[in-house]
């Protein structure tokens, strides 16, 4: 009884109003893409982020702009971080922390990574082996794993 109640005024609202009330009430996330870049010689571009101080080094990427596709987004964070531009991105992981889903992309770049952007205080090709101690402990996991695999 109750939702042919509930039913009969949802049909009755405006598109809007719907929109309204499911924004309001539906649980809200945001979302980032980052990726796993390997050069020719097989090492990994490992950025040294301003914003992110207590983690040290970690794997490039950024929030998704409004309405802008994931692999879109990853090459864009790339030349503007690096200057980079990637030859080969596919999708290999979606990770849900808390309210944040992260999708991860492993990459192809030739080239020197540079600072182009204000929020980078540095950028190196590291080998998986080498990569340094102050560094996001869960990306660092996450290379190893995927490399593993086969990156």
């Amino acid at each position: 009884m109750m939702k042919k109640i509930v039913g009969a005024i949802w049909r009755k609202l405006s598109p809007l109003a719907r929109l309204k009330i499911v924004r309001v009430t539906q649980t809200k996330f945001t979302a980032s893409v980052a990726a796993i870049v390997e050069n020719e010689n097989g090492e990994i571009l490992l950025l040294d982020h301003v914003l992110r101080p207590d983690s040290g080094w970690g794997i490039p990427g950024g929030f998704l702009g409004y309405g802008e596709q994931p692999a879109e987004a990853v090459r864009r964070e790339l030349i503007e971080e690096t200057g980079l531009e990637l030859e080969m991105v596919e999708m290999v992981r979606v990770r849900v922390v808390n309210r944040h889903i992260e999708i991860l992309f492993r990459a192809k770049a030739k080239g020197f990574a540079s600072v182009k952007s204000h929020e980078i205080n540095s950028a190196r090709w590291f080998k998986v082996d080498e990569m340094p101690e102050k560094m996001n402990q869960t990306q660092k996991l996450i290379i190893k794993s995927l490399l593993k695999n086969g990156l």
